[in-house]
Formats: structure tokens, C-alpha cells, sequence
């Protein structure tokens, strides 16, 4: 028996932000809160070497530089408290070497700190309306919205640049693909390429993951990581409507540029 839509976003939730399971009801708790360029595929315009040494911020330090309703114009943000894992102990991976790449897709920091904050910016369809359509257009419409996972994490010293070049790393050495267990829900992410990274930061980098769909097709996902001085930002995107016609979702480029204007 072929399983259900349903089912199917659930297998796509591990391989992304993870915590989309509570969105689309597959999680037990739906209250839970708990590519030479090729491989870095990265544009630096510091290299990580120069870069000064950096003071670690804090959790609420790093809440204050996510953005927030309002200063992006056509998205609504969300906290994510109800969507996004707080834990790296709630993901695991079966390749150390990839675990950055899963972090990343979670929101979480991809390297050696406990400092993170995240949240979840999605287009607003409404704040646009277009000229009236027909119910399966506009139907079409729900479901054709990027949400993006975004996740801050900071560091002391050059540990920004050592979580940085962790995913430069996993790109290249996790292009055959790795396996992901969240919350008991498993993935496989089969393959793995460099893409163009599009953030005007210190170092980015960018990553398309193609997930098994539970036999029934793949999906592919893009991400991007951007450092900015001791801060490491991670971009994620799901598209519902992208992933039902074999397409990409694709993190927006306003939400990248918006967020990395506002680090410091």
C-alpha cells in the first residue's frame, strides 16, 4: 500500500528541519519544544585565518539579532519554539563528519557550542494578495510558501571559522550521502552537492541535499551557512508545493540578505 501524503512529509521532516514532524502531525508531542570551490562552494571575503578573535554571545544576545515581525517585509516570523528542536541529543547521525550538515538543516549550531538561537521565517501570501483565482490555484497557493529555519550560534576564539569550515567539510565528505534519526522518525539523505552560496558575509558556503522520499521519489533541499565574525548563521527552507512537483525548496534570498545585515 502506498502511504499517504502525510506519511511521506513525515520521512521528508528528518531530513530537514527535523522538528517539521510537529507540523505536519507525525510527532507523538505536537506541543514539543524539546560542490575546486566545488566542496566549500564558499565566497569568503576574509579568510578565516585574519579574522579576529571573537567573544562568544549569549542565548538572549542572540535572540535579539534574529529578525523579528516586521523588518522583512512580505514574511512573517515565528519563533519556532513549537517546530524547532532545542537539542543536538535529539538528532542523530550516522557519519560524525555529517553531523554539522544535519545541524544545520535543524537550525542548530553546527559546531563546538551550546550558544544557539533560531526561528522560522515564512513568506506572507497575504500581505500580497494577487487578482482572485480559482480554488485549486489558490489551493495551490497555500501550500507554494517557503518557511525558512534560521538558526544563530556564536562562539569564542576562531571557533566560528572550525564550525564554518565543519560544514565545508561535510559537503565534500558526505556527497554519497548519510542517515538521520529524530524522535524515531529515519531519513536517508542520498547524495549531497555544493551550490552558490548567496550571503554577503565574512565565509558562505551553500549545500543541496536530496532525500529519499520513502521509496517514493526524492526531494532536494537547499541550504546555506554564513559566518559573520564569531556568528554562524544557518539557512533552511521547506516548500511543500515545490517538493509535490519534484522540484527544490529553496531558502529566499531576502530572508539571507535581511539576517545577515542584522548581525554585528
Amino acid at each position: 500500500m502506498k502511504r499517504s501524503s502525510g506519511a511521506r512529509l513525515c520521512a521528508v521532516t528528518v531530513a530537514g528541519a527535523l522538528s517539521l514532524a510537529l507540523i505536519t502531525g507525525c510527532s507523538d508531542d505536537g506541543s514539543k519544544k524539546d560542490d575546486a570551490k566545488g566542496a566549500a562552494g564558499t565566497a569568503a571575503s576574509t579568510p578565516a585565518s585574519s579574522a579576529p578573535a571573537a567573544k562568544a554571545l549569549g542565548k538572549a544576545e542572540l535572540e535579539k539579532l534574529l529578525l523579528t515581525q516586521g523588518e522583512i517585509k512580505g514574511y512573517k516570523v515565528d519563533s519556532g519554539d513549537a517546530t524547532l528542536p532545542k537539542s543536538k541529543s535529539v538528532v542523530k547521525v550516522d557519519k560524525a563528519e555529517c553531523a554539522p550538515l544535519a545541524y544545520a538543516m535543524a537550525a542548530l549550531p553546527p559546531g563546538e557550542t551550546d550558544a544557539g538561537a533560531s526561528n522560522t521565517v515564512a513568506e506572507d501570501k497575504a500581505a500580497s494578495p494577487s487578482a482572485s483565482k480559482d480554488a485549486v490555484s489558490s489551493l495551490e497557493d497555500a501550500f507554494n510558501i517557503a518557511t525558512t529555519f534560521v538558526g544563530l550560534s556564536s562562539y569564542d576564539g576562531d571557533g566560528a571559522q572550525k564550525a564554518f569550515k565543519a560544514v565545508t567539510d561535510g559537503i565534500a565528505a558526505c556527497s554519497g550521502g548519510f542517515g538521520i534519526t529524530a524522535d524515531g522518525e529515519k531519513q536517508k539523505i542520498t547524495k549531497v552537492t555544493a551550490g552558490k552560496a548567496s550571503a554577503a558575509a565574512d565565509e558562505s558556503t551553500a549545500f543541496t541535499a536530496v532525500a529519499d522520499m520513502d521509496g517514493e521519489g526524492t526531494a532536494k533541499f537547499n541550504v546555506e551557512v554564513a559566518r559573520k565574525g564569531g556568528v554562524v548563521a544557518t539557512f533552511y527552507a521547506i516548500n511543500f508545493s515545490a517538493m509535490s512537483k519534484g522540484g527544490e525548496s529553496k531558502v529566499p534570498a531576502p530572508v539571507i540578505q535581511a539576517q545577515i545585515a542584522k548581525l554585528k
